[in-house]
Formats: structure tokens, sequence, C-alpha cells
């Protein structure tokens, strides 16, 4: 039973990770800004591999600043503020 709760979590947070890189491409931002959040979700997939749970609750706090229209500063091309 426990292993049919963990797919369904993966499923969900599988759903909820395309939802936010389908809005984080549709932000009307500057590209620094779309780049730094698609890498903020880069690392929110790698983390679902070794940690569901953590992977979750760092997906909710992003769609809550996205919500909130909290954005991270917006990075030159090389990298910096």
């Amino acid at each position: 039973m426990e292993r049919d709760t963990q797919l369904q979590l993966y499923g969900i947070v599988g759903d909820r990770l395309k939802e936010a890189h389908a809005r984080v491409r549709t932000l009307q931002v500057p590209e620094g800004v779309r780049m730094a959040l698609s890498r903020k979700l880069l690392v929110i997939t790698a983390a679902a591999k070794h940690d569901l749970a953590d992977a979750a609750r760092r997906l909710d706090r992003l769609m809550n600043d996205l919500d909130e229209g909290r954005f991270p500063e917006d990075l030159d091309s090389d990298g910096t503020p």
C-alpha cells in the first residue's frame, strides 16, 4: 500500500512540475529571471529523485512565490545581478 501512495505522490509532483515549467515559460519577465526560475525547477526535479517530500515542499514554495509575484533578481548573461 505504501508503494501505491509513493507512486501517487510521484505523479502529483510530476504534474505540478509540468505546470510550473509551463507557467515559467509564459511569464512576462526578463530572460535572466526566466533562466533563474528554470534552474530552480531543474534543482527541484533532481531533488525529487532522492527526496520526494522535500521536492514537493520546494515546489510549493516556488509556486507560492510565483503566485505572489516574487521572482529572483534579473541576471546578466554572465550570471551576475
